[in-house]
């Protein structure tokens, strides 16, 4: 087999580079200004945790703002922790970079969406294989911002 360059997965490693850079300046030195961000995540990433009313309320997916009010931001190299406010009713919930689906701060129009790609795994070689070759097809991932532009 030959070797490829995975664009897709280094391209969403260098995203999720830029959101714990983000992450880790807002820790150090607060939101500026008008910027807040709504962070959509998998709630069924095995890494994620929240609390389970929460995990009951949003059993696939859940989407949390971080703006007016959090408490104790912590950034890892993995992920990030928070608390935030549900109703009068602050939670502490743990991201995982890699169960984050879409990141936006729609303050200056920027967003990320992570596309996943379901894997295959070949029952008798247990080799795990994209549903479509992208090489024979010619077709690439694309990131596209525009989604995300008043």
């Amino acid at each position: 087999m030959s070797r490829t360059i995975d664009y897709g997965n280094l391209m969403h490693r260098a995203m999720r580079g830029l959101i714990q850079e983000v992450l880790c300046d807002v820790r150090d030195n607060g939101l500026p200004g008008a910027h807040h961000f709504f962070i959509t995540f998998d709630t069924t990433h095995p890494q994620a945790d929240l609390a389970d009313w929460l995990r009951d309320r949003y059993p696939s997916e859940m989407t949390v703002v971080m703006q007016n009010w959090y408490d104790a931001l912590e950034v890892t190299d993995d992920g990030f922790s928070v608390t935030l406010n549900f109703g009068d009713a602050p939670e502490r919930l743990y991201v995982p970079y890699d169960a984050i689906k879409t990141f936006v701060d729609p303050s200056v129009e920027f967003g990320l969406r992570f596309e996943t790609q379901e894997v295959e795994e070949d029952a008798e070689t247990g080799d795990a294989e994209k549903p479509d070759d992208d090489a024979a097809t010619g077709e690439a991932d694309i990131v596209s911002l525009d989604s995300f532009r008043k």
